[in-house]
């Protein structure tokens, strides 16, 4: 072709290009609708877990007074059932003490109380009169009674985003497009076979540099919590999420807390985190065969054990 044929070419070319320019659509970016004159702010690795270690470091205690809304289901069978407000009083005091009393709505009664030291828990169901006892462990089968997955440990790990462990390796993603604006730092850790594993993806929005979304894997890399906080707020002097949304995809509930309360570090007493079994309440530990009630068949005869067994 000659030097000639070639411009003709390359003006066909700039013509369709330009022509195809008058009919084309934009993308949209959508980032930043409630913002669009805000400038995107920059930080790297190491800021990004300095902010993170210093929130984390700068609460000791909380005393939270919120509204939940609790949902059964998941995305992945494709339904989510959500239920009424219940009004609940979250004590926390680290290292791992947590106690959360939910209300029923409009009437107020206690819908359960529950409380943990970090490694045990007790849960009380007024409702089914049953006051359940366990490790903080999740269970390696999800239990069909959604209330049986609860564990203390699931509020713990979203109230307050923990800094990476010594151990951890981190790495930065930047995952800015037309829809995102977010820093991510990827948490790994060693697996058994010593392969590197995703142990928590930290979301960072890119506007204010809060932390938006946590997500926590297991050793397989599916999806254990998935937490989004919005609306960070400052109480006491102290910034802490208005809304967290906690979503648990295998055990197939979630719930959304929104704070209607907070004082932060404010003194908690030790008797705040005690719960004592009610009287005449049926014991379940987890793992094994709830306790009889008194009047039942399986009660008498287990009563007739225990006395063979003492004579």
């Amino acid at each position: 072709m000659g030097s000639r044929g070639l411009a003709a070419l390359v003006t066909v070319f700039c013509s369709v290009l330009l022509l195809a320019s008058c009919v084309a659509r934009r993308r949209v970016i959508t980032r930043s609708k409630t913002m669009p004159s805000q400038t995107l702010r920059v930080a790297d690795k190491a800021a990004l877990l300095g902010a993170l270690r210093t929130e984390y470091d700068s609460i000791q205690s909380l005393s939270l007074t919120v509204d939940m809304v609790p949902a059964l289901g998941s995305v992945n069978k494709g339904k989510i059932t959500e239920y009424k407000d219940v009004r609940a009083y979250i004590l926390f005091r680290k290292p791992a003490e947590i106690r959360i009393v939910g209300l029923y709505p409009v009437v107020r009664n206690k819908a359960f109380d529950m409380v943990s030291n970090g490694t045990d828990f007790r849960i009380f169901v007024p409702a089914k009169n049953r006051f359940i006892v366990g490790r903080n462990e999740q269970a390696e089968t999800p239990s069909a009674n959604k209330i049986e997955n609860l564990r203390p440990s699931v509020f713990l790990d979203a109230l307050l985003i923990k800094p990476p462990d010594p151990k951890d390796s981190v790495v930065l993603t930047d995952l800015t497009d037309e829809d995102n604006a977010v820093y991510i730092l990827h948490l790994l850790d060693s697996g058994p076979d010593g392969q590197l594993i995703s142990a928590r993806d930290i979301w960072f929005s890119r506007l204010t540099l809060n932390a938006i979304r946590q997500i926590i894997f297991d050793a397989r890399g599916e999806i254990l919590t998935d937490a989004r906080y919005n609306d960070w707020k400052t109480y006491d002097g102290y910034l802490f999420p208005h809304v967290i949304d906690i979503n648990r995809p295998q055990d197939e509930y979630g719930v959304v807390i929104t704070l209607v309360k907070a004082d932060i570090n404010k003194s908690i007493s030790d008797s705040k985190f005690v719960l004592e079994r009610p009287e005449g309440t049926v014991l379940q530990v987890l793992g094994a065969k709830p306790e009889p009630k008194e009047g039942d068949p399986a009660h008498a005869s287990s009563a007739s054990r225990k006395k063979k067994t003492a004579e």
